[in-house]
């Protein structure tokens, strides 16, 4: 697996709100209403993760979850960065406050 381009990268973040190049990573930092719902968007977004043997660096902190997506392999960011972040923000769409 290949690193996608700048250019390639910033085509697919344009379809994925609050998601950020920065560096070799994408990021982006979730809100949620309360720590069980942090935690929930957590266990399913990992399900997703270990399925596609790719796992994020995140960070929980109460009710937000801060969530950096990058390849180690490749140095960069891939389509599994990519599609992991798709299936992150599927798993909001019904609890975006």
């Amino acid at each position: 697996m290949s690193s996608l381009s700048h250019q390639q990268v910033d085509l697919q973040l344009e379809e994925l709100a609050g998601w950020v190049r920065e560096g070799d990573s994408i990021v982006k930092t979730y809100h949620f209403s309360d720590f069980i719902e942090a935690i929930s968007f957590m266990n399913q977004a990992a399900f997703y993760a270990e399925a596609l043997d790719h796992h994020p660096e995140w960070r929980n902190m109460y009710n937000v979850v801060e969530v950096r997506l990058t390849t180690g392999d490749t140095g960069g960011i891939t389509s599994h960065d990519i599609r992991l972040a798709k299936r992150m923000e599927h798993i909001i769409q019904p609890k975006r406050l």
